[in-house]
């Protein structure tokens, strides 16, 4: 496993798995405590969560508040999406500032997303899977979202028409985000 790590915004990492590709196809191995934990990533996932978002869905920005707080390890297996990360934590020399990186079927490469993280992405192509590993369970009262167009955040998702809930267009706005982190 190969990990690329930002200089702009720190904890955020890209990583490339070492694929194996014969005849028969191809494997990877997508998670491993042990490696993961020597690169330096010491979460333990506990949920494993999965969508299924047609070309022009965004989903987020979405985090939860501790005690339910979530470290994220995401990755496309079928289509392609633009994966956003949001720097949420208020003493954070780049509060505010993002990440936004491909993920798709024939990249194959994982972002990792530490807790005080927003995280949201665009569907790229049609029938996009994504999947999510994350490092604490779902709890309802406990989920925030930042509004995903945003202009204090400018974000480019590479969506003319998003697709997007009605929970998510109802999102705070950034300037009136009061962070946990």
């Amino acid at each position: 496993m190969k990990i690329i790590e930002y200089s702009h915004i720190s904890g955020p990492k890209l990583l490339q798995p070492n694929i194996i590709n014969d005849e028969r196809g191809y494997f990877f191995e997508s998670y491993n405590k042990e490696t993961f934990h020597n690169l330096g990533i010491k979460d333990v996932f506990i949920q494993n969560n999965q969508s299924c978002s047609n070309k022009g869905v965004i989903r987020g920005l979405h985090f939860q508040i501790p005690p339910f707080a979530q470290a994220k390890l995401v990755r496309v297996i079928k289509g392609a999406v633009l994966d956003v990360a949001v720097d949420i934590r208020k003493d954070s020399p780049t509060y505010g500032q993002h990440i936004s990186v491909e993920l798709s079927e024939r990249n194959q490469l994982l972002f990792y997303i530490p807790v005080g993280f927003a995280h949201g992405f665009a569907a790229l192509e049609e029938q996009t899977v994504f999947t999510y590993l994350c490092s604490n369970i779902y709890h309802k009262d406990s989920e925030r979202i930042i509004l995903f167009n945003d202009k204090n955040l400018n974000i480019h998702w590479q969506i003319e028409n998003p697709v997007v809930s009605e929970k998510d267009r109802k999102a705070i706005r950034f300037k009136d985000f009061n962070s946990p982190f």
